[in-house]
């Protein structure tokens, strides 16, 4: 790093106040992110299970195809991570994510039922090498030990959820009143958005986010570069192959887990400090940890979503809406709301030091979750004779299970920055995401798991078939909370400093 460069960074980090300037920047990229990916991810489990217009598949096939989308979207987020901290840095990652994601929704816009596979392919890679880098580098906008990071991050994950908020009632309402593929479209126009904001103010990031090998000579550079983009996009075959086939999905699965552990030890052995190797490990049993985490929480796409298509009445307090647009924004609209409120409440306990420590609440985020599913368990008693339940307590469980989310991911990102090295950031981010990919996947085999597999199952038996399978999710959860919060002071003693 130059000495101008490293003056820049000096500036950034010394800002007064309680959130730099950059970071209303970032959040706003992220949130037209946010409202492509949601938007999409609103209406995947709807627009495969559709009989009519839709690719007519089962409730049960929609959820494992659902589930192995998401888990390729995250498991590529670990690829664009480590090619982010090796070749391109944040900024070209981000830009090329940004530009493949936009191809891949326009061509789902242009025929959904035809290529469909092709674009979501493409969508895939492109999240991947997007998603991992801009949380990175709202974590490089602060310097080490600032206090005010977990409250920055819980101001980005607001913001960013403005995004998630507009794409899952626009995607929603676009989709099943004019058609899927205007859903997809909406999506891709936003992207652009996105993509040039980001053009448009990525200077005043100074040297975050630049490439780690802009030391080297142009044309060697540009080599190595341009043999990334081109890997990235040799694999949309191979992508387009284990989506159409969810056997090979399995096997993907089984393979890059291990694989990435292997890295994650590889990566451990070169940490010279005692103290540093056990922050390291510290992040990775809290990201073990949050793969359970993920596989309920992210119901809401799969069988959440189509449990809502079939099962909760349209009206809410009396006035029409549709069920799945609740499902696809409540979670966002309660995010914009309740998370600066819960972020100036950790500065105020923190500031009387009185605030818990990182493990606590990733414990009292599982027990949260707990009792969110016991009250999508609870829709049973508040269902009629059709099998039809209440939106309003559907809303209200997903209020409970925003305030577990706020509990965990905001904080859980902001923790993966404290407790990596710097050189490794982006790396164990797109570990943290690759967690998140293990819980899609198994998310998509639990929701599988609880659609009732005959084709003339009538209301109720869905009905009975569903809340069985979230008092179990229940169950994991409050199981998982009661653990971590057993184990926090051996977990705690490993972070040392970090909070």
């Amino acid at each position: 790093m130059t000495t101008t460069e490293e003056q820049q960074l000096e500036e950034i980090h010394n800002f007064q106040g309680k959130y730099p300037k950059q970071l209303w920047h970032l959040f706003m990229v992220e949130m037209w992110e946010r409202f492509c990916f949601y938007g999409m991810r609103g209406v995947l489990a709807l627009f495969m299970a559709d009989q009519l217009m839709g690719l007519g598949l089962s409730e049960k096939d929609s959820n494992l195809k659902y589930g192995a989308i998401q888990a390729f979207v995250y498991a590529f987020t670990f690829i664009g991570g480590i090619f982010a901290d090796k070749i391109l840095g944040f900024k070209k990652s981000l830009v090329f994510g940004g530009l493949v994601m936009i191809a891949g929704n326009l061509l789902i816009g242009i025929n959904p039922h035809d290529f469909f596979y092709y674009g979501i392919s493409l969508t895939i890679i492109g999240t991947g090498f997007f998603k991992p880098n801009i949380s990175s580098m709202v974590g490089e906008l602060y310097a080490e030990g600032d206090p005010r990071r977990d409250a920055g991050f819980s101001l980005f994950y607001s913001g960013i959820n403005i995004g998630a908020l507009l794409g899952g009632i626009v995607c929603v309402y676009l989709g099943k009143n004019y058609g899927w593929n205007y859903a997809f479209l909406a999506a891709a126009a936003v992207m652009v958005i996105g993509v040039i904001f980001f053009l448009s103010i990525r200077k005043e990031l100074g040297p975050i986010g630049n490439s780690p090998i802009n030391h080297l000579e142009a044309p060697k550079r540009k080599s190595k570069e341009f043999m990334v983009y081109v890997g990235a996009l040799i694999c949309i075959p191979l992508i387009f192959i284990m989506i159409n086939n969810t056997k090979y999905t399995d096997l993907f699965m089984f393979i890059v887990g291990p694989l990435a552990v292997l890295y994650y030890i590889f990566q451990l052995t070169k940490i010279e400090s005692s103290a540093g190797k056990q922050k390291f490990i510290a992040a990775f049993i809290m990201i073990a940890f949050s793969i359970l985490f993920f596989a309920i929480f992210e119901q809401a796409g799969g069988s959440l979503a189509l449990f809502a298509n079939s099962n909760v009445t349209p009206s809410l307090f009396g006035l029409s809406l549709d069920p799945n647009i609740v499902n696809n924004s409540a979670n966002s609209l309660y995010v914009i709301i309740f998370a600066p409120l819960l972020g100036l409440v950790w500065l105020w306990m923190a500031k009387r030091k009185t605030e818990p420590n990182t493990v606590i609440k990733f414990g009292l985020s599982f027990l949260i979750l707990a009792g969110a599913y016991y009250i999508f368990y609870a829709l049973r008693f508040f269902a009629n004779e059709q099998g039809m339940t209440s939106l309003e307590m559907f809303a209200l469980a997903y209020f409970v299970v925003t305030i577990a989310e706020l509990c965990l991911s905001p904080i859980g990102l902001s923790m993966v920055t404290k407790l990596s090295p710097k050189h490794l950031a982006g790396m164990m981010m797109g570990l943290w995401f690759l967690a998140s990919a293990y819980g899609q996947y198994l998310a998509g085999i639990l929701g599988a798991g609880m659609s009732d597999p005959s084709p003339d199952a009538s209301l109720t038996d869905k009905l009975m078939a569903y809340t069985d399978g979230y008092q179990q999710l229940a169950i994991y959860s409050l199981a998982a909370g009661i653990l971590l919060v057993v184990i926090s002071p051996l977990i705690r003693k490993l972070m040392h400093e970090v909070k």
